[in-house]
């Protein structure tokens, strides 16, 4: 994986420093976004989400059966105490031994994870992200997106990001296109505070 996780960006690893940097960069209408126009919950809707961090997404997602991942004894921690009952967390990467663990899912969450991650490690985590999803099921990711017409303020944060592998948008798009034959992109500009995220649907 990776991420640069020294200096300023260290603050980043403590959750609540996180959810609310996250919080003044505008997550809250992104959460709204991908749960309403992506996500499109319904009740008890298996939700696998790996590199969950703290979980915050889980508020926006109420009567789902919800399985979340992360390497960050912190994160899970912080997603335990706000989420207790709520949701089911496993402090690991998620690999191939949780393929006997975790149900058949209808919706595989990978939210500000690629950008982390080399060309290889994602593609085992798409590989796994196929094999857990039920048919029809969906990956949903987003991800901080290059483009040519940015914000230069929005290149200047993307480019100072902790995940050290942004890619355009036809990069992320490969990325997924060897495992899933239907994959739709979606690059959405930020006004407040500059940003451009990439949203992709992957469908079994």
């Amino acid at each position: 994986m990776a991420q640069i996780t020294n200096g300023i960006r260290s603050v980043l690893s403590h959750p609540l420093v996180y959810s609310v940097l996250q919080s003044i960069m505008g997550a809250h209408k992104g959460r709204q976004k991908m749960v309403d126009n992506y996500i499109k919950p319904f009740p008890d809707m298996k939700v696998l989400d790996v590199g969950c961090g703290p979980a915050d997404i889980l508020g926006y997602l109420p009567n789902v059966d919800y399985y979340g991942f992360d390497v960050s004894e912190r994160y899970i921690e912080s997603a335990e105490s706000k989420f207790l009952n709520e949701g089911r967390f496993f402090c690991k990467i998620f690999d191939d031994s949780d393929l006997a663990v975790i149900p058949k899912v209808d919706v595989v969450l990978a939210i500000g994870l690629l950008h982390h991650l080399e060309d290889e490690e994602a593609a085992d985590l798409i590989t796994l992200a196929f094999s857990v999803l039920k048919p029809g099921g969906r990956l949903l990711t987003i991800d901080p997106c290059l483009t040519p017409s940015q914000n230069p303020i929005a290149r200047i944060l993307i480019n100072n990001d902790r995940g050290q592998n942004v890619r355009n948008e036809m990069g992320y798009a490969k990325l997924v296109s060897e495992k899933f034959d239907s994959c739709s992109t979606d690059v959405v500009h930020q006004r407040w505070i500059p940003y451009t995220n990439c949203f992709m649907t992957c469908t079994k």
